[in-house]
């Protein structure tokens, strides 16, 4: 059996991160939802996704194929039903499809023809940006089961402070140094090749990926996700960084979600609650408006590849597009366009030209090519984001 992960119509919702990624590539508790699905599946999944992103994220149909919507992350009882789905069978959340059976030589899908299996038990569902981050702590535990099911943690260094240890999990090669590692309240997975510098305390529920480095006397909150290959310092509530992303110094940061390729720059500080305790509300790429949320704490939003500079301050509930870079006094807007260059007193328009150059100089950082396929991308969000930068 084939099976392909898709969008489904909650992609808008979860733009910036979707410009750059389907929806199955976005990361929430430790793995992805596209590793998480298959590695329930034990096989490898393709995409349906937007016309620009499909070449480097391609579908591959076969006789018969069963399409997994990608805003679901799975559970062991989900799987089940999704592997045993039959011709003309749909598995159903309320009126979400989950999964449903297609063939190849199928002209179009008409759900009223088929059988529809309704899942009862509760799942984990992305239908906002702030989605991540609210289910992220729920995520990892998930996943730490997943992922730890019948292995061995690696011994836990001499001289690192735990409490709860059996719910500690170390992959070969990480390095802990004179760390104070809290899982009462939830598991801390630690990759593989990752390190944790001396004096930091860290609380569960918390994961970082391989090679993901945690700088000297970090304090680290519950329901915390580092991706592969990200550093971090400072302090970090309930955020989640989705890999190959940089927060090195002292500064705040809480109730946010960052791409992958962001740069905060020292002493950077988000605001997660506003000062009247209101609810906070959130730039709606769907309605061109800013939306509530139906939360207290909420910070930042912050697309692929953007940066911002030293001692920026970014208020309650801010957006920023793909590739921006911030800087300078002040507090910018609370939205912020994809390709933007400035702060509070002004933006002009980040020329592709530039971003290229920042973008092929930083992945070259990590071994990475910036290549065509990743330009053409970029190509197309700066078409697509045009129309914000009203400046």
């Amino acid at each position: 059996m084939n099976y392909i992960l898709f969008d489904s119509d909650v992609r808008q919702s979860l733009l910036p991160f979707t410009y750059t990624r389907p929806v199955a590539d976005i990361r929430i508790g430790i793995l992805t939802i596209r590793e998480k699905w298959e590695k329930y599946l034990g096989l490898t999944t393709t995409t349906v996704t937007e016309e620009y992103l499909e070449e480097k994220y391609p579908m591959v149909e076969m006789e018969e194929n069963i399409l997994i919507n990608a805003s679901f992350c799975p559970t062991e009882s989900l799987v089940e039903k999704v592997k045993n789905i039959s011709k003309n069978e749909a598995i159903f959340k309320g009126e979400d499809v989950i999964a449903f059976y297609t063939t190849d030589s199928q002209e179009e899908v008409n759900f009223d023809d088929y059988s529809q299996i309704e899942f009862e038990e509760e799942l984990i569902q992305l239908k906002n940006t702030w989605d991540i981050f609210t289910h992220n702590g729920k995520a990892i535990q998930q996943d730490f089961d997943l992922i730890t099911e019948g292995r061995t943690s690696e011994p836990i260094p001499e001289g690192v402070r735990v409490l709860n240890k059996e719910n500690i999990f170390i992959e070969e090669g990480a390095e802990i140094v004179f760390a104070t590692l809290n899982a009462s309240n939830g598991p801390i997975y630690i990759g593989k090749d990752a390190l944790i510098m001396e004096n930091s305390s860290i609380r569960g529920p918390f994961s970082m990926g391989d090679h993901a480095v945690v700088k000297m006397g970090t304090k680290i909150y519950g329901d915390t996700t580092l991706g592969p290959y990200c550093k971090v310092g400072g302090e970090i509530n309930n955020s989640v960084l989705f890999g190959n992303t940089s927060k090195g110094h002292d500064g705040y940061l809480g109730n946010s979600v960052l791409g992958e390729w962001c740069n905060l720059g020292a002493d950077t500080n988000n605001s997660n609650l506003k000062n009247n305790y209101a609810e906070v509300k959130l730039w709606d790429y769907e309605t061109g408006r800013f939306a509530k949320t139906g939360l207290q704490f909420c910070g930042l939003m912050m697309g692929d590849h953007s940066k911002c500079g030293i001692n920026t301050m970014f208020n309650t509930g801010t957006v920023i597009g793909v590739s921006t870079n911030v800087f300078g006094t002040g507090f910018p807007r609370n939205f912020i366009p994809s390709f933007s260059w400035g702060g509070a007193s002004g933006f002009t328009t980040f020329q592709m030209k530039k971003v290229s150059e920042v973008a092929t100089a930083v992945m070259k950082r990590k071994s990475l090519p910036f290549d065509e396929i990743d330009q053409r991308i970029l190509d197309h969000v700066f078409e697509e984001t045009k129309q914000y930068r009203n400046y």
